[in-house]
């Protein structure tokens, strides 16, 4: 068993869709950064990287790549998924957290948990995701950023 644990962070622009989990939020700013941007998608996919050893996003994915220019954060999750396999690992479970002060995020970690547990090639009851807030500090509190925070348990052995 092997245990990673993510964290990604990115400040709110105009002019961007706000893709969290795969899923499009209706919201009047999205998230800035050289793919789509999306902090949980980038959360889990550090947090296999870290359980597997291999190392961080900008290894594998580096910014300044032109390829990865708006790309969409869950085929480089895929592509990870990919590599953990190549090392006969699998991965039993992850939980999430997103930190954000607004938009209300409830209505739609239902659908996050399902893209990502598809993507994560696990049953849906093996994905959690929540969201929380800052009360109003920080960053996220004055809704320049949000976060996510990411836990993620691979396997070596048989599956269940």
């Amino acid at each position: 068993m092997r245990i990673g644990q993510g964290f990604d962070a990115h400040g709110l622009v105009e002019g961007r869709p706000l893709v969290l989990g795969g899923v499009t939020i209706p919201y009047p700013r999205g998230l800035g950064g050289h793919s789509d941007a999306d902090v949980l998608t980038h959360a889990v996919t550090s947090a296999c990287l870290g359980a597997a050893a291999l190392g961080d996003l900008g290894r594998h994915f580096p910014a300044k790549d032109p390829r990865y220019r708006d790309c969409d954060s869950r085929m480089l999750l895929r592509t990870v998924i990919g590599m953990i396999k190549e090392r006969g690992l699998f991965v039993v479970n992850m939980d999430a957290t997103i930190v954000a002060e607004a938009p209300r995020l409830a209505p739609f970690v239902g659908q996050m948990a399902e893209y990502l547990a598809a993507d994560l090639e696990v049953a849906v009851d093996c994905v959690n995701v929540k969201a929380t807030t800052t009360e109003g500090m920080g960053y996220t509190g004055r809704a320049e950023g949000m976060s996510a925070h990411a836990v993620v348990l691979l396997d070596g052995g048989g599956r269940p």
